[in-house]
């Protein structure tokens, strides 16, 4: 794919955009109204699971604690996770080009295993090179993720849905805000589509849905 000359993978008004979308992510999230299952806007990008294969149920959510390593066994991820803010832009910040491998998530939101949703940003790629969320649209529902917390658990997340979305049609808080009230969910995201030389960012932003449904001490 193509280099992020910029110095962020997650740039521009699709970015800024979260500013107005912030409320669902802290920890009162549960409390909020919940989102419909589907975004307004985008492609999924992974079909369902199988028919007749039920979803697993949803665990209940955890006590608050600040996540350490992300590991999706499928793609072939295992991360560390730095916790980060908004730059100047009002965007969340990634983490820096010279760490490509590290997951950010947005420390000021809901924590990994939490009630609401968990942000983990990453880059797709750094100079044409491969970045931690390469692969991340190649994502399927019924994959695990896991999160290792800083409590000493391990957090794990089943992948509800994977959805490419348009930055022209982008809807913040159908993206990013809970599915389901009071229960503990995770997004991946990274930058998708195609690389739009003229501004100097991606098309789409790629954002992997999940719950949790289990946890490990």
């Amino acid at each position: 794919m193509s280099p992020v000359p910029s110095g962020r993978a997650l740039t521009g008004t699709a970015w800024a955009v979260l500013l107005l979308g912030l409320w669902l992510w802290g920890e009162d999230a549960a409390d909020r109204p919940g989102r419909p299952s589907a975004p307004a806007a985008g492609d999924i990008a992974a079909v369902g699971r199988p028919p007749g294969a039920p979803p697993p149920p949803a665990h209940p959510p955890l006590a608050p604690a600040e996540p350490l390593r992300v590991e999706v066994p499928s793609l072939g991820v295992l991360a560390p996770v730095v916790p980060r803010g908004l730059d100047a832009d009002g965007a969340i910040d990634p983490p820096p080009y010279a760490m490509p491998h590290t997951v950010g998530w947005y420390g000021s939101g809901t924590r990994p295993g939490s009630s609401g949703a968990a942000l983990l940003v990453g880059h797709v790629d750094t100079e044409s090179r491969p970045a931690v969320f390469y692969g991340l649209s190649a994502a399927r529902p019924g994959a695990a993720v896991r999160v290792t917390r800083s409590d000493g658990s391990v957090a794990e997340f089943t992948i509800d849905d994977v959805r490419v979305l348009s930055r022209d049609r982008f809807d913040a808080r159908a993206a990013y805000g809970p599915r389901v009230p009071g229960r503990a969910e995770l997004r991946l995201i990274t930058c998708g589509g195609t690389f739009d030389r003229a501004s100097g960012t991606y098309t789409a932003n790629v954002v992997v849905s999940a719950y949790l449904t289990g946890v490990r001490d």
